[in-house]
């Protein structure tokens, strides 16, 4: 049995203990220091990639009404632009297959218009799920507005929201999902999902 007495005259693990047994002086040198900073900035790296927030992008056809409905109706609280989007990190949209229908001819953006931007509306969704909110869909059939989202997920949670808070609304389609709901205005929005 090990006292405490004896556990004071074990040796405690030191960093050489880790290291594989290199000379002191080469850790130190230039090639050293390099591989160490290298090292240094890929674990910083995949720590800022891993803990960046998960983006969901909705498109809708008026901004202003998209924000009455997510502040208002659903109460998303507002947060700030992720990090990586100031980066530039690749955030696919999937607007490589988006059906012209869907895309307002009458912005007078070009077909090849880089959606990803940090500009829109920006909502936390969960904990680290955010909802980013831009401008670019059609109105809708009768001129309801329209919410077009590439991710099913993203409308699922959107979905559930709406239930949650006794939101008035009718799910038409479940594959792919689509639904109405009815804002405070009693104007009708589309929430639709688009497949890639």
């Amino acid at each position: 049995m090990v006292t405490p007495d004896h556990l004071l005259l074990l040796p405690s693990p030191t960093l050489g203990a880790f290291l594989p047994s290199l000379p002191l002086d080469s850790l130190l040198s230039t090639q050293g220091i390099m591989v160490l900073l290298l090292v240094a900035y890929a674990g910083a790296m995949w720590m800022f990639l891993t803990s960046a927030p998960k983006v969901h992008t909705i498109m809708v056809s008026d901004l202003e009404l998209a924000r009455e409905f997510y502040e208002g109706m659903l109460d998303l609280p507002v947060a700030d632009v992720p990090l990586h989007y100031y980066y530039n990190y690749e955030q696919s949209l999937g607007t490589a297959g988006i059906d012209p229908i869907y895309a307002s001819a009458s912005l007078g953006r070009p077909a090849t218009q880089n959606y990803q931007t940090s500009e829109g509306l920006w909502y936390q969704l969960k904990k680290n799920t955010q909802l980013h909110v831009i401008s670019g869909a059609s109105l809708g059939h009768r001129e309801r507005q329209r919410h077009v989202c590439f991710d099913r997920d993203c409308l699922e949670q959107l979905l559930m929201r709406v239930q949650t808070y006794g939101v008035k609304h009718k799910i038409r389609r479940d594959k792919p999902l689509n639904f109405l709901v009815k804002d405070l205005e009693g104007r009708i929005i589309e929430m639709a999902e688009v497949s890639n």
